[in-house]
């Protein structure tokens, strides 16, 4: 069966969670990185929901949302959203997952407004926890789709801080995290340096002449890039298992 962009999307996330950390996971293809991780690599990565619900394996059911009753079933924990919001001030969040409507190349990122945020043309679902996961976790992966007027030279509203205008901005901001690590889109993998995206890999069907088209910023390569490693035979089969129906991954 032919290797969709979802999943080759979720296995390039997965790589980024390293073992023992604790992942604000999310819904979607974060939370099928996470179970990924878990599954090959990173055997002691523990996943954290916003709404309070901890686990280590994946729900015995799939879920349309976070706190669907399948979630609650074998989690190691389930509180409320106070206990989740208190880990990230506490600087133990590990990594955080953040999506959004707009992203720029310091990787800010606006859920909230299309448009002047005093009149928009679209109002967005807004933060949710995006800014604290941005604000306090160690370090931000960022995964949305990619289209030019989605990654932009500077969004149009700050939710989710990145590194703001540049190096040293968030220290002037007194952010305690560590801000964006990685931007994972359909096309591409983008990695932060000095605090701007720079192009690391393409995916299967792109050129990173394709990626630079599509983005609405001057494109900047990392050293080394090229195309994204797919995912291997054991991590498909896992990707597989977990979204049997290709809902998330769009199979």
């Amino acid at each position: 069966m032919e290797l969709s962009i979802g999943e080759l999307m979720v296995a390039a996330a997965a790589r980024e969670i390293r073992d023992g950390e604790r992942v604000f996971v999310g819904m979607r293809l974060p939370m099928l990185a996470f179970f990924l991780a878990r599954r090959t690599h990173a055997p002691g990565a523990v996943g954290i929901f916003e709404n309070g619900v901890v686990r280590d394996r994946p729900s015995p059911a799939p879920l349309a949302t976070m706190s669907d009753t399948p979630n609650i079933a074998g989690a190691l924990w389930c509180g409320d959203m106070l206990e989740p919001m208190g880990l990230l001030q506490r600087g133990e969040v590990d990594v955080g997952f953040i999506g959004g409507a707009e992203v720029d190349r310091h990787g800010n990122v606006n859920s909230s407004y299309i448009g002047d945020p005093r009149s928009p043309q679209v109002k967005l679902p807004g933060s949710g926890g995006g800014a604290d996961i941005a604000s306090l976790a160690i370090r931000i992966l960022l995964i949305m789709p990619h289209d030019r007027r989605r990654l932009t030279e500077r969004v149009g509203y700050v939710t989710s801080p990145g590194f703001g205008n540049g190096p040293g901005w968030r220290d002037r901001a007194g952010l305690s995290g560590g801000g964006p690590s990685a931007l994972i889109t359909t096309m591409a993998v983008f990695r932060f340096h000095g605090g701007e995206a720079l192009l690391e890999s393409w995916h299967p069907g792109f050129d990173a002449d394709d990626v630079r088209r599509e983005t609405g910023w001057e494109v900047r390569t990392a050293e080394g890039a090229g195309p994204t490693e797919p995912p291997t035979g054991e991590e498909l089969a896992v990707i597989r298992e977990l979204d049997p129906g290709g809902v998330w991954t769009r199979r």
